[in-house]
């Protein structure tokens, strides 16, 4: 009794890129983004949202209909409202979070670059990470009063974490072998970190981005009920006296729609300054 061997033709194996074959991928689901594709979650919730008010399963007191908040975000605009709040919270936003890269940004190349940087730095970035932003509320009243210099550090203090720990762990996680064949190269330690240390951080840099973001519109939030005479936080906490859950509604979309705006443009940011890797998204 033989055994039969199938043989296997190298002409008939599917074509791969050298690292995964694409065909597979696909009937894995894992092919190019499709633009728009991650909309279609915000839309079957919308949706539900629209069947749940039309069916009356959905109180309109405590949660108003998508077209009466709609109607309401109509009206503030049109009376100037609306556009005089998201423009005082965009500046606070804006500000914090560029101040919070810089300086982020800046404490992990230390760190990440030296040793001394790295005990100097690090513990103390630490222990920040482990208390929460929000609680350091009543301490930063006490030394800054309830201004605007009060919401923008807060706001910088949740960014400055966020680009550290990503940038920072970026840095200390660059492959070995690119340093070895530095040294061996007998590469200059600023020619290293423009072509090694630099691109290698890139990842962690934009991942770091992407979560400051996100945290400096949370953070915004919380300091614009602080006292705040204009933002959409403030617009909010007003509303919640008065019982106006359309005109809540309408900044809890605003910040939703400025936040995927945002992640929007440091993703596609993202891919154009990092296209010479290859992902399973490319």
């Amino acid at each position: 009794m033989t055994l039969a061997i199938p043989r296997i033709s190298i002409a008939s194996a599917p074509a791969s890129d050298g690292f995964v074959d694409r065909r597979r991928l696909r009937r894995l689901g894992l092919r190019k983004a499709v633009p728009f594709a991650r909309l279609l979650g915000v839309a079957v919730l919308v949706g539900a949202w629209a069947a749940g008010s039309h069916f009356e399963l959905l109180d309109e007191r405590k949660l108003s209909a998508p077209w009466t908040v709609l109607t309401t975000g109509w009206e503030l605009f049109r009376d100037g409202s609306l556009a005089e709040n998201v423009s005082a919270s965009l500046s606070r936003a804006l500000i914090g979070l560029g101040i919070g890269v810089v300086v982020g940004t800046v404490l992990a190349l230390i760190a990440g670059l030296s040793r001394f940087g790295e005990s100097l730095v690090d513990g103390p970035l630490q222990l920040k990470r482990a208390v929460p932003t929000l609680g350091l509320i009543p301490l930063m009243i006490l030394w800054l009063g309830i201004g605007e210099s009060f919401k923008i550090v807060l706001i910088t203090f949740g960014v400055i974490v966020a680009m550290y720990i990503q940038t920072h762990a970026s840095l200390t996680t660059i492959d070995k072998r690119f340093v070895e064949l530095s040294e061996v190269q007998g590469v200059s330690r600023a020619e290293f970190i423009a072509r090694v240390v630099i691109p290698g951080s890139l990842p962690g840099f934009f991942l770091g981005l992407r979560l400051s973001v996100t945290g400096a519109w949370l953070s915004l939030i919380v300091v614009e009920s602080v006292n705040a005479t204009d933002g959409l936080g403030k617009m909010m906490y007003s509303a919640q006296n008065y019982g106006q859950a359309d005109v809540i509604l309408v900044g809890l979309v605003i910040y939703g729609v400025l936040g995927l705006v945002s992640d929007a443009a440091i993703r596609l940011l993202e891919r154009k300054v990092l296209s010479w890797r290859q992902t399973i998204a490319n």
